[in-house]
């Protein structure tokens, strides 16, 4: 990671959804604040390039809309791979019910973050989350913090850990 595309912030200057995280990360012990990268990082790729990490080492945020009920669904995945939305659906819906594509309209109401944005915890509403499986190939991974520009650090076990979410395999086979 190259230290002139990152800054370490002050909480009390960050914007409202990176000030959530950052608050979480710290009342969970983490040792590892969000980051402000110079450029915006709405892709997992663009957070790759930032940090210089492989790809499959962003942690990407995917909302879906569980449709019985209205509830956001988070899938936390490795950068480098695809949700299966059967999968993901035959795991968190019952009795056939559907998941539906989240509208940013959506997930800035249920997570209190933009699409670009969206950190695995600090939520507005807590939604029900799922975590890949593949994430676990690698020992660090880097989640968004809550705004296009922040992310933060940490391990995959850390991710389970501070979710309580079931690890399950959730992409599309190759």
């Amino acid at each position: 990671m190259s230290d002139t595309q990152t800054t370490h912030t002050n909480p009390q200057t960050l914007p409202s959804g990176m000030a959530r995280v950052s608050q979480a990360l710290a009342q969970l012990g983490h040792p590892h604040a969000p980051l402000v990268l110079d450029d915006a990082a709405r892709t997992a790729q663009q957070a790759a390039d930032a940090l210089g990490v492989a790809l499959g080492q962003i942690a990407k945020s995917i909302i879906f809309r569980r449709k019985p009920d209205d509830a956001a669904v988070l899938v936390i995945t490795s950068g480098d791979l695809r949700v299966d939305e059967k999968k993901v659906q035959a795991l968190v819906c019952a009795d056939g019910a559907k998941l539906g594509r989240a509208d940013a309209e959506f997930v800035k109401q249920k997570t209190g973050f933009a699409i670009g944005g969206v950190s695995p915890l600090a939520h507005a509403t807590e939604p029900v989350t799922l975590i890949d499986a593949q994430l676990f190939r690698f020992a660090e991974i880097w989640a968004a913090a809550g705004h296009p520009h922040g992310v933060f650090r940490l391990s995959p076990q850390d991710l389970s850990n501070f979710t309580g979410a079931p690890v399950a395999d959730v992409t599309v086979s190759p």
